[in-house]
């Protein structure tokens, strides 16, 4: 134990002073009087091009930009006349999505001149108070959005813009790009420094007299590409919904390419065809993506025009081995279960605690699902969203199977990274009888309570049965001993559009769905309560919803039964 205490510390330590050293350098890069020599790009002549915007705009939520609400991460603004870059945020949520003008499709959608006046206006008071160098706004991943917002919108900006604004916005564009260029090294790595290389790339063919930058772009893209997508197509931070914001950006990326006339790298081509079926992997029937690794409610508007391009439109695949997640279909019942371990520390920062939990689905129906994160107000939820307590699976002795980073100084500066969770994980996947097996375990108690976790599934082949076991063994040694500490809560956690309610034998419980499909929760020999739990992956905010709990001991109840099965199926 004292060895891995000191492990923690020197990893924790290396990744704290790399973290303040790239903010260091962000904010230097930022700072007024940093001309940016060392990112050489040139000022060009002319835009080539707008890339195509893959998301959607809302028109009614340009009218309220223009009687001055600005909504954004739960939270609204009124600037009663006044620019917006000029207020107080009232949450670090809310300026990053304002500062990075994802809200420009907006405008665009509501298409009438005083929209494009309006969006000018907003883009000349940035462009006036140097907008780019505030604290929030000079973020790698905030300022590598804004300049991809700008780029795809431009034609939204420039249109009836009169020269001297036309100038004012490409110099503008240009010092951002610089910034991002120089920049780019220290983002934060994962997304963010992904974002940037996606970034540079864009420019790089929508600018004129960009030789130099392409080249160098096209380099950088390349690496964090095979870098960060996975074999399987997944992304190396485990979140599902990583997958869909690449691709909003890579193929418009990608159709860029086209327009120039030149070949897109076979990087770039190979990770959207690898990414394109796990969008299919991750998602229920319902078209909601599982609820793993800081995921929140799926965005089914823009994940629709993302599927768009996917040609294969194929069945997903069953196993993803290197995201660490595994996908059981048969008839209209889909399981899908984190076997992975967590993401290296620089890449956790949302990963969360869940592993061996599991999600299920009937039909257009969620049975079993994991919390997740809300839409809005993430931060303030995610400490415990991702606590191994807010998914379908075992907790043992009220202790989630990976260790976060505590609140404190480090956490202001480096977030709150997983320091160490489950390091050995076995995965096992076979048929028997017609059935599909999964057998996966891991060790993420091993060290502090000598307990290796178990979990089985095993699912019918015509999917209207689902018979689950939960196994604990000893970590060292043949049996337990007397005093050693095992206590553990089997949970699943029901989706707020199931009734759960005990049948007249008093241990199975009926889970009664919209569509009159009903199903029961059977665990032979043990007390199965029903508990209050909280949905965060709605659309609509959290909503309240029930769990199902199952309590016991290692030492003495080491092996859990449990099913869940189709009404209709017992009664045939």
């Amino acid at each position: 134990m004292a060895r891995e205490i000191y492990a923690d510390r020197a990893r924790l330590a290396l990744f704290a002073a790399e973290t303040g050293w790239n903010s260091l350098v962000a904010r230097t890069l930022a700072h007024p009087w940093f001309p940016w020599r060392a990112a050489s790009v040139p000022v060009p002549s002319r835009l080539l091009f707008a890339p195509h915007e893959l998301r959607t705009g809302d028109p009614a939520r340009a009218s309220e930009f223009y009687a001055g609400r600005y909504s954004f991460a739960g939270k609204l603004v009124l600037t009663d006349g006044a620019s917006p870059f000029e207020m107080e945020p009232p949450s670090p949520e809310w300026a990053r999505e304002l500062y990075s003008f994802g809200w420009l499709p907006h405008l665009q959608a509501a298409s009438s001149p005083i929209a494009r006046a309006h969006a000018r206006a907003l883009v000349g008071d940035w462009i006036a108070m140097r907008g780019h160098r505030l604290p929030r706004a000079s973020a790698p991943e905030v300022a590598a959005r804004r300049v991809a917002s700008w780029l795809t919108q431009a034609p939204l900006i420039l249109q009836d813009a009169d020269p001297s604004f036309h100038r004012r916005f490409i110099r503008s564009l240009t010092a951002q790009v610089r910034y991002i260029k120089s920049v780019a090294p220290n983002a934060p790595d994962g997304r963010p420094r992904l974002a940037c290389a996606v970034t540079l790339a864009l420019a790089s063919l929508c600018m004129a007299d960009q030789t130099r930058l392409m080249r160098s772009a096209q380099k950088r893209l390349i690496e964090e590409l095979e870098r960060q997508v996975l074999g399987d197509g997944g992304h190396v931070s485990r979140n599902p919904g990583v997958l869909i914001e690449l691709l909003l950006d890579l193929l418009p990326l990608r159709q860029c390419y086209g327009a120039r006339h030149i070949a897109p790298p076979p990087a770039l081509l190979n990770a959207i065809d690898r990414m394109m079926p796990m969008l299919r992997f991750f998602r229920h029937v319902d078209g909601a993506f599982a609820l793993f690794n800081g995921m929140g409610p799926t965005p089914a508007d823009v994940l629709a025009t993302v599927l768009a391009y996917d040609d294969a439109r194929g069945r997903p695949v069953s196993n993803a081995p290197y995201s660490g997640y595994q996908r059981m279909e048969a008839g209209s019942t889909v399981v899908i279960a984190d076997t992975g371990a967590p993401p290296p520390m620089p890449l956790s920062l949302e990963a969360h605690a869940g592993c061996l939990s599991f999600e299920l689905s009937a039909g257009r129906h969620r049975l079993v699902v994991n919390c997740g994160l809300p839409a809005a107000g993430r931060e303030e939820w995610r400490a415990v969203a991702r606590q191994t307590a807010a998914h379908s699976t075992v907790v043992v002795e009220d202790t989630s199977s990976c260790r976060f980073l505590s609140a404190g100084a480090l956490t202001r500066l480096c977030g709150a990274p997983v320091l160490g969770g489950p390091g050995e994980l076995h995965v096992d996947r076979s048929e028997r009888g017609g059935a599909d097996v999964l057998l996966a375990s891991h060790d993420g108690y091993a060290q502090r309570f000598g307990v290796i976790h178990q979990r089985s599934w095993r699912l019918s082949g015509d999917g209207m049965r689902l018979d689950g076991e939960d196994l604990f063994r000893v970590a060292q040694g043949e049996e337990f001993s007397s005093d050693q500490p095992g206590r553990y809560a089997v949970r699943f956690h029901l989706h707020p559009s199931v009734e759960p309610s005990r049948a007249s034998d008093g241990q199975t419980v009926i889970l009664r769905l919209p569509d009159g499909d009903d199903w029961a929760f059977t665990a032979p020999g043990s007390a199965v309560v029903i508990e209050e739990s909280i949905f965060l992956g709605s659309n609509a905010g959290p909503r309240r919803t029930e769990q199902l709990v199952i309590s016991g001991t290692a030492r003495q109840t080491p092996r859990v039964e449990w099913t869940f099965v189709q009404l209709r199926a017992l009664r045939g």
